[in-house]
């Protein structure tokens, strides 16, 4: 447990590392901190606050810095967020989140996400039912037909597909009309579980044709990004990571491959309103320089998904808070009532 004074003294030195970058020192925090210590004093406090490990020396410095665990207590119990802090973001309206299709909106929130934090903005994209409300076939040059694939909420998936006839437009024609028929609102395991059953009674050369449009059909669904990504290049200018490009590599991988994004955004699926992960407190972040603010978002009062923002520990978390909270309501409220 602390003491007011050491309460006090660690949120002040917190604040201004998230503000300067710089190593605390002694004076300049018994300045911050508008107390009247000796400097021996608080060298005292702060060498308590690191046994602790709450605090820590650098070996360039006098100074201390925050630790995960400092991060953390000052996060949990001495953040204050101010209503008024972002009268720009407060005044968005849902029109800054209106698109035709649903993945707009999610690419839409990740960048306002990166340009509002100037970090990197992420936002989980749902799993959908692979089901169809439409479909169309147009005859490419070299035996190669183009699937246009509509979903029920008018997201298009187009894919190419290599067949072992020409078709003509006309065949194309009827094969379309006999799955829109037949099949249209049916998920895709559905319909390619029914064309099984139903090949006998389709000529040979269009059951081929259908068969094979519904795979890739399927395989247009299930390889579409997870995880949408903006503001990467952000990072370049944070110079905790700009020292050292071994740190940079690693950041990029984990935008790159997504598998551990993913799994960090299920995890902040599971909770109620806006969470922070500090890397090095758990294996949840994979990085120990990295921190995430995160909140889930809704469709029609169901969480679908989850966005935030990823940056340094030496985050401003009050103002990430406010970005993340009002970005997940945009979404919930676009994605709800769409134009």
């Amino acid at each position: 447990m602390l003491d007011d004074r050491s309460k006090l003294l660690l949120k002040t030195l917190v604040e201004r590392y998230i503000a300067d970058g710089q190593p605390v020192g002694s004076r300049t925090l018994s300045k911050a901190a508008g107390l009247e210590l000796s400097p021996a004093t608080i060298r005292n406090v702060m060498s308590d606050l690191e046994d602790m490990g709450l605090v820590a020396s650098p070996h360039t410095s006098a100074g201390r810095i925050p630790t995960a665990r400092g991060y953390r207590l000052f996060v949990d119990t001495m953040l204050t967020v101010r209503r008024d802090e972002l009268p720009a973001v407060e005044n968005l309206s849902g029109a800054a989140l209106q698109a035709e299709q649903p993945r707009q909106v999610l690419s839409q929130a990740a960048q306002m996400l990166s340009n509002l934090s100037q970090f990197v903005g992420v936002v989980m994209v749902p799993k959908r039912p692979t089901v169809f409300r439409h479909i169309e076939f147009l005859s490419l040059s070299d035996r190669r037909v183009l699937v246009i694939l509509v979903s029920p909420d008018g997201e298009v998936q187009n894919r190419i597909i290599h067949t072992q006839v020409e078709y003509t437009q006309s065949q194309l024609q009827e094969a379309a009309n006999f799955l829109n028929n037949q099949y249209a609102g049916l998920t895709i395991d559905q319909v390619r579980e029914r064309l099984r059953t139903e090949v006998e009674r389709l000529r040979g050369e269009i059951a081929s044709l259908m068969v094979k449009a519904v795979e890739a059909s399927s395989e247009a669904i299930e390889q579409q990004d997870e995880v949408v990504v903006a503001g990467e290049r952000n990072l370049l200018s944070v110079s905790e990571f700009s020292r050292d490009m071994d740190h940079l590599r690693k950041m990029f991988d984990l935008f790159e491959q997504k598998t551990q994004l993913m799994r960090l955004l299920e995890v902040s699926n599971q909770a109620e309103g806006v969470r922070i992960y500090i890397g090095g407190e758990s294996q949840i972040v994979p990085y120990e320089e990295l921190s995430v603010v995160s909140a889930p978002y809704e469709v029609d009062g169901q969480v679908v998904g989850t966005l935030g923002v990823i940056g340094p520990q030496r985050m401003p978390y009050d103002r990430m808070i406010r970005i993340v909270d009002i970005t997940s309501k945009l979404v919930s409220n676009a994605l709800s009532h769409p134009k």
